[in-house]
């Protein structure tokens, strides 16, 4: 056979992070067209994609050479040496490590983990003294290049210490240790290349040529120096920074031959390595802890069992299920235990007991402490063993759910439960089940975050320092769609704007262009937000580990894509909020004095179902959007199956049938079954198909198809694979012939479920997730300031929403009292009917600073503000915080007015220490019973204006809670017949069309209309509340200025009533100031001494046409005496907002 001549094994892939820029799909493509029969990776610290790439390399038919460039440190060992200067110099230190054997592999992947878990900082950096022989047994080893150990060493003319370097790697790896040379043009190769060629011929160490590819073609040159750039923080135009040369590109076999043809040993050895690696990472099937079976028994002995342990634990507990509720209607306990009995076996025959009994007992764990697990998540719920043994809390029998859908006996694949915890205790969980198997069996799972497009752009303009404004509006150019994330080619397409700016403008173009070729590459680690894995061993002996700076797990390096085809079985520990919302709502109504038992109301609640048929579901798990809500109004759900049906149609989709849904419901529209025999699998749903178990079950009727066959039926038509689709087609025709069907029908009935297997849901996630929404309703119907308050509390992060459930109480008249240093908790409460504002949701103060102000309050309230000084700690709540709490009126109760809370800040922290100081000496503790020295609270502190007062508690809290910036301007609105919100809300339900509204702006969305013109939704409130209106292209030019955040306008609008609501439309917007300064011409105010006459002028403003006038009340206001100041002033309702809070004054009025 022909030598290949050159064999590629340094190529950095996308997983050396924010520094290769290729794809290991592309690394693959170009060595294929290059006829390379083998390949080498070796990516900056890690072994990310090592499975992947050997798996993707050996389907081309290339050989997967898999190794890593690992930071080794050598200064450690090196302190000893007298080369001056060299102590330092660091971090230039890795070398390239290749796995030649399974032992190889194995030593590899345990020096990478150990890098990180016993690293400092999250960086892979191993130590010289973890490389002893047996460690680095079946591991060859490559000098590293340019940056590595040996050259930087030569480079930074450290003789001596790269002499001892290579003689320590020689030492270590004997004949598998290479030294490597490359030739990328730059200066350092040229300079050190003479003295490793010179060091390796006089000590008979081989040496290696290498190409060090980062990106595919020269020309990708300038993107990947972003790359660097964005990487390091830097910017392209510093010189200081890392550069590589536009020679870091995927070089052919035929270039490297001709770049080194002066050394063809250099170049052969590059095939005797890949000749000497003998193994590859593979794929292998699950591998579970032993759960009922000691651990050195086999693996059949094992499963018999652990079969044993699940078949006593689900029978014992099927009997208790049923003797505490009951079997379903129409169904005996007789079907419930043959159910049972054919799971068993089913789960068995595929080795599967021990994965049921782990799962069972970290759940049962969970409830034995009350800590809240959903019902169901997902086709588990479908299974009656996990409902036997309370892994599940949904009768599988009760809602015809399918146990095929969840485990098929047909396809072995592993079942995989998504368990939802309370989120606030998910954690105890995952700590528990570290503890039962040991924290070195059980890791998080890595994912990467990608350079998209948005971020790329902004980044790219960073580096090539653009204006921060241009690079902004480019970047809002492109919609921004968790849901359907566009790159930057299909906003080209799709965008004119976009598209024109980066034609026209030879710097944007420059900047797209660059980014396209950065866009989707990896950019940073992290882990999955749920995944677990459990392994029987240590699990650096099944896959490489990294360690996440911000957590104290292991974390495997694969993917959630890889980490099964590794061996590892995943488990989903997921966090739901509304389990937490649900906890504490129940808990303030047992401490209200009622005992409620959330898993044992009642399913028929009429009053529950009511609240979904008005619409009123905000909050409500899953039927809190607008959509949704108009759907629910229509359909009236009056039982639990129309919540699931819901559920399941409410997405893109089947969406199409809710309308013949709900008028099929409503006896509208006829309801037609497909064939007659079809009624009893579709007749809760009318006739429609709406679940992936209906397709199924279908299957079975018509034509014979196992549950197991039609299982995988379902799966065929949802990939649309058209070999195995039309295998299926026949199948689905004989069968159904068989059962006297005719052909033209059953390709109707096929092409029929070809389509809704498409976008069918699985019902067994719909029923499990319509019950934790039943469940929020009826708290919602029947403790609605529980619901409310927990609710709050859970979205406490949320301004917009705590905005919205507190309009949402008032309208059922449940007061949302703002926050009180003396009554309000850390968290939402519920006292004597009000709900009171937590203390940790005043913005800036936090939950520990909240805590702590509780604590410190205990059971008897402060007294005064040198009280509440003298028991809190200035160390916890400093100066910023505590005027942060006093703006959003939370010392409402102990001053007059907020502003004289504010003049003694100071006053007020200086106590607070000199209180902590003395504590800290034992000195309060000799004279407790001495009274507070008190701090006095000046009387003449200039008033706030009623503007200023409002704006403050808007920025603490988030919103307008006790008072509004429209309190001021009420005879504005009386001479201008302006209406509040809730007043021409109902007007234009009683046929009104237009009206005048005031608002504060609280937000605005600009978007683009299906049409691609602009449009603006904008947030207003008022002091009846919240409320939206939308301009397009023609208000946005003439009022998109004046509508910003925090502006107070008057508007002009058209109404119209929709299902969802009235529905508003700009027509003009003028500033309230303005409009009021028109309107004002006269100020008069009344005092009851002459003395407030001098900080009254200092109020006003002259240059004004307004008039004011200065009335003194005498007598108990038997006399009055009238004063008219002379000259014109600036008349205004925030003017006579500044001057009725002066002291002295009884009343301020505009005419």
């Amino acid at each position: 056979m022909n030598s290949p001549g050159f064999i590629h094994l340094h190529v950095h892939s996308a997983f050396s992070l924010l520094e290769g820029a290729l794809q290991l799909e592309a690394i693959l493509s170009l060595a294929k067209e290059d006829m390379q029969p083998a390949l080498g990776i070796a990516d900056t610290g890690n072994l990310f994609g090592a499975l992947e790439f050997s798996e993707k390399a050996a389907k081309k038919g290339i050989q997967p050479l898999i190794g890593c460039e690992l930071p080794v440190d050598f200064a450690a060992a090196e302190e000893r040496t007298n080369e001056r200067g060299f102590q330092g110099w660091r971090g230039k230190s890795s070398v390239v490590l290749m796995a030649a054997t399974e032992t190889g592999f194995r030593n590899l992947s345990d020096l990478v983990s150990k890098s990180y878990l016993e690293g400092d900082d999250g960086l892979a950096q191993a130590r010289l003294d973890w490389m002893t022989p047996q460690a680095l047994e079946g591991i060859i080893c490559l000098s590293g290049g340019p940056e590595g150990a040996v050259d930087a060493a030569f480079a930074a003319g450290h003789e001596i210490n790269a002499g001892k370097r290579l003689d320590r790697l020689r030492e270590l790896f004997g004949d598998r240790f290479y030294i490597e040379l490359q030739r990328h043009g730059r200066p350092q190769e040229a300079t050190v290349e003479p003295r490793l060629i010179d060091y390796a011929y006089r000590h008979g160490i081989p040496l290696v040529a290498t190409n060090e590819p980062f990106f595919k073609k020269s020309d990708d040159y300038e993107a990947h120096d972003a790359l660097l750039a964005i990487a390091g923080g830097t910017v392209l135009a510093q010189t200081e920074r890392r550069k590589l040369s536009d020679q870091h590109h995927f070089k052919t076999r035929a270039e490297m031959m001709e770049l080194f043809s002066d050394l063809p040993e250099a170049l052969e050895n590059t095939v005797e390595i890949a000749r000497r690696v003998s193994y590859r990472p593979r794929t292998r099937g699950p591998i579970l802890p032993k759960f009922a079976a000691a651990v050195d028994v086999g693996e059949d002995e094992a499963v018999a069992a652990e079969a044993a342990a699940l078949r006593e634990m689900a029978e014992e507990g099927l009997a208790r299920r049923l003797e505490t509720v009951g079997p379903a209607p129409g169904k005996s306990i007789e079907e419930y235990r043959e159910r049972l009995a054919m799971e068993l076996d089913i789960i068995q025959s595929m080795k599967f007991p021990g994965y049921f009994l782990i799962v069972a007992d970290f759940i049962q764990w969970a409830k034995s402490r009350d800590i809240p697990v959903g019902p169901g998540r997902g086709s588990g719920a479908g299974s009656l063993v996990a409902y036997s043994t309370t892994i599940t809390d949904l009768d599988p029998l009760r809602y015809n759910l399918l146990f095929e859908r969840f485990l098929n006996p047909e396809r072995v694949s592993m079942p995989d439960f998504d368990i939802d915890f309370c989120q606030d205790r998910r954690e105890e969980v995952i700590r528990y089940v570290q503890d039962k198997y040991g924290t070195k069996q059980v890791a998080q799972i890595i994912t990467f975050g990608t350079l998209q497009a948005r971020a790329v752009l902004r980044d790219v303009g960073r580096v090539l320092q653009m204006p921060y404004g241009q690079v902004d509006r480019i970047c809002k150019l492109v919609p921004a769609n968790p849901a359907d994330p566009w790159s930057i080619e299909r906003t080209m397409k799709e965008e004119p704007q976009f598209r024109m700016m980066a034609e026209r403008d030879e710097t944007v173009g420059y900047l797209v262009s660059i980014a396209r070729k950065l866009e989707g590459l990896y950019r940073h680690a992290s882990t999955h937000a749920a995944g677990i894995v459990i392994g029987d061993r240590p699990l650096e002996e099944l896959v490489p580990l990294y360690r996440d700076p911000r957590s104290d797990m292991p974390v495997t390096q694969y993917n959630l894509k890889w980490v099964e085809p590794a061996g590892l079985v995943k488990f989903d520990f997921l966090g739901l909020k509304t389990l937490t919302t649900i906890k504490y709502a129940v808990e303030m109504v047992k401490a209200a004095g009622t005992d409620l038992d959330i898993d044992a109301i009642p399913i028929d609640d009429a009053e529950t179902y009511q609240l979904y048929a008005r619409g009123d579901t905000y909050g409500i798990f899953q039927f809190e959007s607008a959509g949704m809500r108009r759907a629910l109004m229509d359909l009236k759900p009056d039982r639990i199956e129309d919540l699931i049906a819901m559920n399941a149609l409410y997405r893109p989709g089947p969406m199409d049938n809710i309308p013949s849904f709900i008028d099929r419901k409503h006896g509208r529209e006829p309801v037609e079954y497909p064939h007659a025999t079809l009624s009893e699998v579709l007749d809760e749903t009318y006739g429609i198909i709406v679940y992936q178990e209906q397709v199924m079950q279908i299957a079975q009727l018509l034509s014979g198809y196992s549950l197991g066959e039609a299982d995988m039926l379902r799966r065929a038509m949802g990939k649309k694979i058209k070999a195995e689709m039309d295998k299926q087609r026949v199948r689905f025709r004989e069968g159904a012939l068989k059962n006297e069907l005719s052909e033209n029908l059953a390709d109707t009935i096929f092409d029929l479920l070809a389509k809704f297997a498409n976008y069918g849901f699985n019902k067994s996630h719909a029923a499990a997730y319509a019950w934790v929404s039943y469940q929020t309703a009826y708290l919602k119907q029947h403790h609605p300031h529980e619901f409310y308050a927990a609710s709050m509390t859970l979205d406490m992060g949320n301004t917009d929403k705590l905005s919205d459930y507190r309009r949402e109480a008032m309208k059922k008249g449940i007061e949302v009292v703002p926050p009180c240093i003396n009554r309000s908790e850390t968290l939402f409460s519920v006292k004597r009917k009000c709900i009171y504002y937590a203390l940790s949701a005043v913005k800036g103060v936090g939950r520990q600073v909240a805590e702590h102000i509780v604590e410190a309050r205990g059971d008897v309230p402060f007294k005064d503000l040198a009280d509440f000084a003298g028991r809190v700690d200035p160390k916890v709540l400093n100066k910023r915080t505590l005027e942060t709490l006093i703006n959003a009126g939370a010392f409402d109760a102990m001053v007059e007015r907020r502003e004289q809370a504010v003049a003694v800040i100071d006053t007020i922290i200086g106590t607070a220490q000199r209180n902590a100081s003395d504590r800290s000496d034992g000195i309060i503790d000799m004279f407790a019973a001495d009274v507070p020295e008190p701090i006095v609270v000046p009387p003449n502190v200039p008033a706030w204006p009623m503007a200023e007062r409002a704006d403050r508690e808007r920025n603490a809290i988030g919103f307008h809670l006790s008072a509004h910036p429209l309190d001021a301007y009420s005879d504005v609105f009386d001479r201008l017949r302006v209406q509040q919100w809730t007043e021409f809300e109902r007007a234009v339900k009683e046929g009104a069309s237009a009206g005048r509204l005031a608002g504060t702006v609280s937000a605005r969305q600009d978007r683009r209309t299906r049409k691609g013109t602009p449009m603006m939704i904008v947030t207003l409130s008022d002091q009846s509340g919240s409320y939206e209106c939308i301009g397009f292209s023609e208000q946005i030019d003439q009022f998109g200025s004046l509508l910003q955040t925090g502006r107070s306008v008057i508007l002009q609008v058209s109404g119209e009533e929709r299902a969802e609501g009235v529905s508003l439309r700009l027509i003009s917007a003028e500033p309230l100031d303005a409009v009021a300064e028109k309107v004002d011409r006269r100020l008069t105010v009344f005092a009851a001494d002459v003395k407030c006459l001098s900080p009254i002028r200092a109020q006003l403003k002259s240059g004004g046409e307004g008039q004011v006038s200065f009335v003194v009340i005498r007598d108990g206001g038997a006399r009055e005496y009238e004063i008219e100041l002379p000259g014109g002033f600036k008349v205004s309702a925030e003017v006579a907002g500044g001057i009725k809070a002066l002291e002295g004054v009884t009343d301020v009025r505009l005419h």
